[in-house]
């Protein structure tokens, strides 16, 4: 008899497909403290929670038995993947089950916001009749600027063109051809901001899209503007946001999603311009009851049968398979997510080429790792090892396999070539000992690179200082240099740099790198 635990809240769909489940015994216990948790946790096979329970390594250490976590969503901020996965505990999330129900809200927003409908409701509720107080916008014949068009971006899209609005939109990471296929305009983030009259957010929070929209952007945009967010928090800068709604630069801002959630008394929520909801955007009947289903369906199928669906952390195949091959998925993965933090523009195509002893394994589930590594910078938790083909199919980017029967230097390598809009990359990749994976080329530049942690990507023009002036900026600003790794062309005169910091570096830092004599480009990543 396998034991599951339920901590979160659950919609009893959910819960009596548990019930229900042969060989499967469940128990709900929500509101567990997180040393309870951390007590009882060894006695389960599988755990299923929402966004309350917070998952951390210290949990997964006293999770003995545990070989399943189930997120009925898709959010895993609360779930520590890497410890999970190190004790081989297949980590999944429910990407599809609020698609439409986020992006309704969205829409709802929207409109709301251009009517002024929650607060004519409270003046009303207040008992006044303010018909000129509450004079709205319409949004038909206005122009929609989407920043992001993944799943939810593109269905806020076919939305608003069926309300007959203008939609732009701009996603660096997806083709202008498989945006024409949605019926949407792809431009630039510049455009978007000077040419919409309503702005909504749909990308993950990264290091890219922290504080993006922020008091340049925001001097960018039309006089009265609107400003959607139901994406992350964070997306938006809240101080920013504030001083541009106070002094009339933007009419209005509607705002699902916070910094600090719950966010308190802050200042931005006493305005009569600003609506809010407390993260409603999956907060639906039909979208709980989805996940509740898609969660309890995809443990039970793990526990009784072995089946692995929507798992971030682990590809359909077998155990013994795995084991095996499992060094090449975390190589695969790492050069994906490598690639797609140093190139810019849309990604159009990847070349994939594997040779030596990897060979003599199905090499299929490794290129969906690789392909998941590429997008998960993009879409974060919204990406899995199942949808990560169909996502980049959605996004146009042509995946082309090949296999090389010529010798290298190492028993087995893995090379990547992404083609963009704006530009080609090169890296590739190998095993050292039994299943250390490591960065061996980065287009001409032959190193041998760990990737992990927070790095820096710098290429100069080869010259003396640059090592010493960049460890002077770090060193005064107390950031602590963890791995160091260069390599030189002589051919051409650059050298490519990749330090490994302990912590991330503010804009502030990198600015002062990126000004440094000699530095050609910089870009920080995470792996």
């Amino acid at each position: 008899m396998k034991k599951v635990l339920v901590s979160d809240t659950l919609a009893e769909e959910g819960i009596e497909i548990f019930k229900k489940a042969s060989g499967i015994e469940v128990d709900v216990m929500t509101n567990l403290t997180h040393d309870e948790l951390k007590g009882i946790i060894g006695n389960y096979d599988g755990l299923a929670i929402r966004s309350a329970t917070k998952v951390a390594s210290d949990i997964i250490a006293k999770a003995n038995n545990l070989k399943v976590i189930g997120r009925a969503g898709i959010g895993l901020d609360n779930v520590d993947i890497a410890a999970a996965s190190k004790q081989g505990i297949v980590v999944m999330n429910t990407p599809g089950g609020n698609t439409i129900t986020t992006a309704e809200h969205a829409v709802s927003m929207m409109l709301s916001l251009a009517r002024k409908i929650p607060q004519a409701t409270q003046s009303m509720k207040s008992g006044k009749w303010e018909k000129k107080k509450f004079m709205g916008s319409e949004v038909y014949n206005k122009t929609l600027g989407v920043i992001g068009i993944g799943r939810v971006g593109a269905i806020v899209s076919n939305r608003a063109l069926g309300l007959k609005m203008n939609v732009i939109a701009y996603d660096p990471f997806i083709s202008p051809e498989a945006a024409e296929k949605m019926g949407i305009k792809l431009t630039t983030l510049g455009k978007i901001l000077e040419k919409s009259d309503f702005i909504t957010v749909h990308t993950p929070l990264t290091n890219e899209t922290r504080n993006l929209i922020n008091s340049d952007s925001i001097a960018k945009m039309k006089d009265g503007a609107f400003i959607i967010n139901c994406a992350r928090g964070g997306i938006v800068n809240e101080t920013d946001l504030y001083d541009a709604l106070v002094s009339g630069k933007l009419g209005g801002a509607a705002l699902d999603v916070f910094t600090e959630e719950p966010p308190g008394n802050i200042e931005l929520l006493s305005l009569d311009n600003v609506i809010c909801t407390p993260h409603l955007g999956a907060s639906t009947d039909e979208a709980q009851r989805n996940v509740a289903i898609a969660v309890a369906q995809q443990i039970i199928d793990y526990l009784t049968k072995g089946d692995i669906k929507n798992a971030v952390n682990f590809p359909s195949v077998s155990a013994e398979i795995l084991t095996l091959i499992q060094p090449y998925l975390n190589l695969a993965e790492k050069l994906g997510k490598f690639q797609t933090q140093i190139v810019s523009g849309g990604i159009k195509e990847v070349i994939i080429e594997y040779s030596g002893e990897i060979l003599d394994y199905n090499v299929a589930p490794i290129t969906i790792a690789l392909l998941k590594g590429l997008l998960t910078p993009i879409l974060k938790e919204s990406v899995n090892f199942i949808n990560a083909p169909v996502i980049a199919k959605e996004r146009g980017i042509k995946v082309v396999e090949s296999k090389s029967s010529e010798r290298t230097d190492y028993k087995s390598m893995i090379s990547l070539t992404v083609k963009t809009t704006e530009r080609e990359s090169f890296a590739a990749g190998t095993i050292f000992g039994r299943q250390d994976p490591r960065i061996v080329m980065i287009n001409k530049f032959i190193l041998d690179l760990i990737p992990e942690g927070n790095m820096l990507v710098l290429y100069n023009h080869d010259r003396p200082g640059v090592i010493g002036n960049i460890g002077m900026i770090l060193g005064n600003n107390k950031i602590n240099i963890a791995r160091l790794h260069l390599s030189r062309q002589l051919v051409d005169g650059h050298a490519l740099v990749v330090l490994s910091t302990d912590s991330l570096l503010s804009e502030a830092v990198l600015k002062q790198l990126r000004n440094l004599p000699n530095v050609i480009s910089l870009t920080q990543i995470e792996m």
